[in-house]
C-alpha cells in the first residue's frame, strides 16, 4: 500500500509499504480520508517525544473496515485516536498513547487498530468531514464540556480560532447554547468565525487588546496556545471563571500575577485528548446537533508534502485533509 513515510527529521516521502495485518481483536480500516494535526508537524520536525524512524504519521482517519472482527466488516467508521486511556476518568494512565506514534498512523491507504477504537461514521458527514472530526472533536469536547462544564447562556472565549480544536470548540459552544467569542491574529479568520456563529472576535496582535476586548468578562476560556498571551486571558476571565488549556503552541507562559487567580476565584484546568466516555459522548453530540467539522483544504495522498507545508505556515482555517 502507499503511505506517507517519515524516514528522518524533515524527510517525507510517499512510499510503498507492507499492508498491515490484524491480530486478535484488531481490524484493518481501508481509509478514505485522513487529517493532519500539529502533532504530525512536530513529529516531522523531530520535536516530539518517543520519535522513531521510519514512521507513518497521522492520528485522524475515516474509512471502511475490510479485515478483522466480523461484526465490523464492511462498516463505515471513524477511529478514536486515543489508546489505553485507563480506568480513571479524571486522567489518562501511564500507558496512554496516540495513534500515529508509536503505532503506525492514518496517512496511508490502510491502518490496523483495535476494534474497540471504532465508532460508526456519522451519516451526515462526508468522508473528509468525518476524517477531520476525531482528534480535534475529542480534545475540544473534553476541554469544553467535561473539564470546563460549559452551561447554556454562559459566555465563552476561544483563543486562536482557525485551528481544528478551536473551531470544534466554537461549534460545540454554540450547540450548547453559549455565547461564543474568539481571538486570532487574522481579521479574515475572525470574520469567518463570525459567519459560523461567533458573536465577535479580538485581534491579539494589537497592543492592550484584552483591556478593550469586551465590557463583560468570560465564564469559560478555552486556550491551546499558552505563551505570552496567557495573562491576557486571565484578565478576561470573570470572577469564578474557568480557563481550560489543552496545549502550548506558543510555549510556556511567562510569570503571571497570581493575585489575579486567587483573588478572583479562578479555576485553571488542564485537558488532554479524552477518555472513551468522552469519545462516545462527543460522537453522540455531533450526531444529535448535526455538527460538521470545518475543512480548510483537501489534498490527494501524493501531495501530502503540500498539506504539511500549509499547516507549517499556519495558513489553514479548519482541518487539512488528505484524501486516499
Amino acid at each position: 500500500m502507499r503511505a506517507v513515510r517519515l524516514s528522518a527529521v524533515n524527510r517525507l516521502e510517499i512510499a510503498e509499504v507492507p499492508a498491515p495485518v490484524p491480530a486478535g481483536g484488531e481490524v484493518v480500516v481501508t481509509l478514505r480520508a485522513a487529517a493532519l494535526n500539529h502533532r504530525d508537524v512536530w513529529i516531522k520536525a523531530g520535536q516530539y517525544a518517543g520519535l522513531k524512524w521510519p514512521c507513518i504519521p497521522g492520528s485522524d482517519g475515516a474509512g471502511v473496515v475490510t479485515s478483522g472482527e466480523a461484526g465490523w466488516l464492511g462498516r463505515e467508521v471513524i477511529i478514536n485516536p486515543g489508546f489505553n486511556w485507563g480506568a480513571d476518568e479524571h486522567r489518562q494512565g501511564t500507558d496512554f498513547t496516540i495513534l500515529g506514534l508509536p503505532m503506525e498512523g492514518t496517512l496511508a491507504e490502510q491502518v490496523v487498530v483495535p476494534q474497540i477504537q471504532l465508532a460508526s461514521k456519522p451519516a451526515h458527514l462526508s468522508w473528509e468531514e468525518a476524517a477531520a472530526l476525531p482528534l480535534a472533536g475529542l480534545t475540544a469536547y473534553r476541554a469544553l464540556m467535561t473539564r470546563a462544564k460549559l452551561q447554556p447562556g454562559e459566555r465563552v472565549l476561544i483563543s486562536g480560532i482557525g485551528g481544528g480544536v478551536a473551531l470544534m470548540a466554537l461549534q460545540f459552544a454554540l450547540a450548547q447554547g453559549a455565547e461564543a467569542w474568539v481571538t486570532s491574529g487574522s481579521a479574515d479568520k475572525i470574520a469567518q468565525a463570525v459567519e459560523l456563529g461567533a458573536r465577535g472576535g479580538f485581534d491579539y496582535t494589537l497592543p492592550y487588546w484584552s483591556k478593550t476586548a469586551s465590557p463583560d468578562q468570560f465564564n469559560v476560556i478555552v486556550d491551546g496556545a499558552g505563551g505570552p498571551g496567557f495573562e491576557a486571558l486571565i484578565d478576561l476571565a470573570a470572577p469564578g471563571g474557568r480557563i481550560v488549556n489543552y496545549g502550548a503552541t506558543r510555549g510556556n507562559p511567562p510569570g503571571f500575577t497570581m493575585r489575579k487567580v486567587f483573588w478572583r476565584q479562578l479555576t485553571i484546568l488542564g485537558s488532554t485528548m479524552g477518555s472513551p466516555a468522552d469519545w462516545a459522548a462527543m460522537v453522540a453530540f455531533v450526531e444529535r446537533h448535526r455538527i460538521k467539522p470545518v475543512v480548510s483544504e483537501v489534498f490527494p495522498l501524493a501531495q501530502a508534502a503540500e498539506a504539511f507545508a500549509l499547516m507549517e505556515r499556519g495558513g489553514q482555517f479548519g482541518k487539512i485533509v488528505v484524501r486516499m
